[in-house]
């Protein structure tokens, strides 16, 4: 199998047609055609369905992308390790984020990342969902959560992930302050939707309180403004209103019997074996980044 036919085949994935991965490659479309015909017959498996204006996925096609995206990589970890590439790390790093958290934490990371690594590239997925990181290809996904969960993934804690109640000075003028758990109830608060509780710890024993609002959303995002224009309290992260508190437009709500369940920060990846040194390179300067 030939490592340079693997390597148009993904780019073909991701430029979307075969012309576009043939100029990536420096090649013709012709060649490139002939070349994944090659790949097609050496395998046995037809990889994609071609018609004039489009070229997608077989099913085989997908399963095979990210074991082709390993030996790329391995490649690219070999020759670096033998010091053909002059020690720089080269290559994809592809990666998944939350939203919000993508949004203002990760992107600016990635953008200082790429600046002290030239020759590498990245492809960044934001999304909420927990997506396939086998299926999707991915190198790694960066989270936040309230507890490591057994999986079949490796996991690495980056930093804490503290969080506080935060509202707006005009709702907390209108609806005066809570100073006590028991008072949320009260209160108009912005639950993110799929559950009708905030869980907070009071020593040891943790407290599920009940809360309620008019507006509920799935989008930290959507929470972060309605916070902000007034309609409630939100239970948000710090890296997520340090802007908002500088310039005012909230102010954190303490609760004196009782604090946020803490949530940290975690690195998930496919498999701690032949862990690429574009992945612990980034891993290692999130974990830095987060920590300082």
């Amino acid at each position: 199998m030939n490592l340079s036919d693997l390597a148009l085949f993904v780019a073909a994935t991701e430029a979307g047609s075969l012309a576009g991965a043939a100029r990536r490659s420096g090649t013709s479309a012709l060649q490139a055609s002939r070349r994944i015909a090659a790949l097609e017959q050496d395998m046995g498996i037809r990889l994609f369905h071609r018609t004039t204006r489009a070229l997608t996925l077989t099913d085989e096609g997908e399963r095979f992308l990210p074991y082709a995206r390993t030996m790329i990589d391995a490649q690219a970890e070999a020759r670096a390790a033998l010091g053909f590439d002059g020690g720089q790390v080269t290559g994809t790093l592809r990666l998944t984020a939350s939203l919000a958290f993508g949004r203002k934490v990760v992107t600016p990371a990635l953008i200082d990342f790429l600046k002290l690594h030239p020759q590498l590239e990245v492809n960044l997925v934001l999304s909420d969902d927990i997506l396939d990181m086998v299926v999707q290809g991915l190198d790694l996904a960066i989270r936040v959560t309230s507890r490591l969960r057994e999986s079949s993934l490796v996991a690495r804690r980056l930093a804490d992930n503290p969080r506080g109640l935060y509202a707006s000075p005009s709702y907390l003028a209108a609806a005066g302050t809570p100073r006590r758990l028991a008072e949320l109830a009260a209160h108009d608060c912005l639950p993110d939707g799929s559950t009708g509780y905030w869980t907070f710890r009071t020593g040891e024993r943790t407290i599920r309180q009940k809360i309620g609002g008019r507006l509920s959303t799935h989008s930290i995002d959507a929470i972060h403004q309605a916070c902000t224009e007034g309609a409630g309290i939100a239970l948000l992260s710090e890296w997520d209103v340090k802007e908002d508190l500088a310039s005012g437009k909230l102010v954190p709500v303490p609760i004196a019997d009782a604090k946020p369940e803490p949530m940290i920060i975690v690195a998930l990846y496919p498999s701690a074996r032949l862990l690429p040194s574009k992945v612990r390179l980034f891993i290692d300067y999130m974990h830095a980044r987060l920590m300082s």
